[in-house]
Parts: C-alpha cells; structure tokens; sequence
C-alpha cells in the first residue's frame, strides 16, 4: 500500500509539471506570434481596450503639444516669447556651429509706447505693439524667428546675411516702424523703434549674443534721441 501512494503522488506531480510545462509553451508561441495572431488570441474586450487606450495617449501626446506650444508663445501677439525665442536661438547657433552656418540677431525696442499708455490706455498699446509685429513680419521671410523679449522689445533670428545686410535690415525695420500712424480719441499717433545688431558665427553663445545685441540696441536709441 504505502508503495502505490507513492506511485500516485509521483504521477500528480509529473502531471502538474507537464501541465505547467505545456502552458508555458502556450505563453512563448503568443509572444514570439505575428501580430494577426495574436490578436486572435486578445479577446474582443481586451481589444476594445487597447483601441481605447491607443486613443487616449494620442490625445494626451495632442495636448502635451498644445501647453508646449503654448508654453513658448505671446498670447497677445501670437508670435515666440522669450523662452519660445531663446529656445530657437539656442537650436539655431547649434545648427550654425555644426554647418558652418550664419546669421544674425536683432534686439529692437518700441520708442514711446508708454507716453501712449499713459495718454490713451495699455489697449492703445497694445494695439501699437500689434502693428509692431505687423512690419517685423512683413520684412523678414518665413525661415526667420520673430519673438517678444518682454515689454516692448522684440528680437529677430535672420538667416545668412552678411553684417552690412543686417544694419542695413536693422534700418529698415525702424524705417517701417517710424511710419507708421494710428489713431486714437481722434488723434494720430506714432511710435518708432531702435534696434541693435550682434552676428551669429561658429563661436557664437546665446546669452552673449543677446547681451551684445541688447547693448548695441541701447546705444542707437540713446543716438536717436540726440544724446550721443
């Protein structure tokens, strides 16, 4: 007796290895199956699932895009803001030292908009930065970068110019920006710009090129107003 209990409990164990050993088997053929196969062997609920959460994650990725997008942009002018701009600038140089690239950077600054302010509300103002962006827009081509800095100053990204054809653009656009004329409580107003040049080369930095930009801007606006 004691013999065939024995024989009986060897035969249970070897059953339960075998039944382990076939479901595992089942497991690695689902695995290593092409892809029609193994949806049949995903029950139509599971599916629906996966089809569910496929869809779920393409709008999640939609709007992580969209607050990124966002993230970088002016929401009153609709064009880069400083951390949008000093992005691109970043990438841009990158791009410049790697293909031998060139470029250059205007910082430009509206003259007069807080008398404006002051005198008719900040939504003359902004209406004036609006036009602003109008003439920066109109005056550089699609592969360059406009953004707001902050206030009211702006800064471009222009691609492949030579220096004389950046102060040459960098007059140009205070040109624009002194001609224009808006009306308010009856009155025509007008505002103008200053703007300062730095070049983009393979030894360029962001942070220097802005700073040496921002300092030429200053300087022409201090000999705009007859200071210098």
């Amino acid at each position: 007796m004691p013999a065939k209990k024995k024989t009986k409990a060897t035969a249970s164990r070897t059953a339960k290895r075998r039944k382990r050993s076939v479901a595992a088997r089942k497991s690695a053929r689902a695995r290593t199956a092409p892809a029609a196969v193994r949806q049949q062997l995903v029950p139509d609920g599971g599916k629906q699932v996966i089809r569910r959460l496929k869809g779920q994650l393409a709008e999640a990725e939609k709007r992580i895009e969209a607050l990124q997008a966002l993230s970088d942009t002016d929401f009153l002018l609709d064009i880069l803001n400083r951390r949008g701009f000093e992005r691109e600038l970043h990438r841009s140089i990158a791009y410049i030292k790697r293909y031998h690239a060139s470029g250059a950077l205007i910082v430009l600054d509206v003259d007069r908009l807080k008398p404006i302010n002051d005198a008719f509300g900040h939504a003359a103002g902004d209406e004036v930065l609006k036009a602003v962006v109008g003439v920066l827009q109109r005056h550089v081509r699609s592969s360059d970068v406009v953004g707001r800095l902050g206030g009211d100053e702006f800064a471009l990204l222009l691609w492949n110019l030579t220096e004389g054809d950046a102060l040459a653009k960098a007059s140009q656009l205070e040109a624009a920006i002194d001609g224009l004329s808006l009306i308010f409580k009856g009155r025509a107003v007008s505002a103008g710009a200053s703007a300062g040049v730095a070049m983009l080369g393979s030894g360029a930095d962001p942070g220097a090129a802005l700073e040496q930009a921002d300092r030429a801007m200053y300087a022409r606006k201090r000999q705009r107003r007859g200071e210098i």
